[in-house]
């Protein structure tokens, strides 16, 4: 095939591409003002002008929409997870700068915002919490399950179930200050949070550290 035969294909998928952005960017406005009932199809698709065939031609449902606003939201916060979990730097800087960030990320008003929706209205449509559970906090989990397991195998932890300690972890940056915001109770400070990601850490290396394993 020549260069002149693929170039058009190359437009329509940049177009497409382009177009499911705009769909996704447009649902997570929708959805964080409406809550996931009062948000339909219909009106996203009239918010795009375009037709709901067209709307329903990239997303075959509601569900599937709020799931791909979710993928949207998280992806670049998985990449940047990922990157921190690095197994060659010592443990305690890892996981000091692993729950840094997840406090960060997790108290940033959008992400109040959608935890507020996902309370809000679990009971009605229990399929929103576990696309939430799903792509949110059970990726995270399975990110940093994978990463300690890691470290009790070169002994850097004490032996013990990985997930169960991945839980524990994300379980004590949850709580505390992230739970004071969302109910509206404090406000968002950086250096609150530097302290509680320093607090959590060595909470968590009391109950799964190893004499010498931390950087001195």
């Amino acid at each position: 095939m020549t260069e002149t035969e693929t170039a058009p294909m190359g437009r329509r998928e940049t177009r497409k591409a382009e177009r499911r952005a705009a769909i996704i960017e447009l649902a997570t406005r929708t959805f964080l003002e409406n809550g996931y009932d009062r948000t339909t199809m219909s009106g996203i698709a009239a918010g795009l002008g375009g037709s709901k065939g067209t709307l329903w031609s990239y997303f075959g449902s509601k569900e599937d929409l709020f799931a791909a606003v979710l993928d949207s939201a998280t992806a670049a916060f998985r990449s940047v997870m990922s990157a921190v979990l690095d197994p060659r730097l010592p443990i305690d800087r890892v996981l000091t700068s692993f729950a840094g960030k997840f406090l960060t990320r997790i108290t940033m008003p959008d992400a109040i915002a959608l935890q507020r929706l996902i309370i809000s209205e679990v009971e009605r449509f229990p399929e929103i919490g576990r696309i939430f559970y799903d792509r949110a906090p059970g990726r995270s989990r399975e990110l940093l399950a994978h990463y300690l397991a890691g470290q009790m195998e070169i002994g850097a932890l004490r032996k013990d179930d990985p997930d169960e300690a991945a839980g524990l972890l994300l379980g004590l940056c949850a709580g505390g200050y992230p739970q004071r915001l969302l109910w509206g109770i404090e406000k968002r400070e950086d250096d609150t949070i530097r302290r509680e990601a320093a607090r959590i850490v060595g909470q968590f290396l009391r109950c799964y550290g190893v004499t010498g394993a931390v950087d001195g």
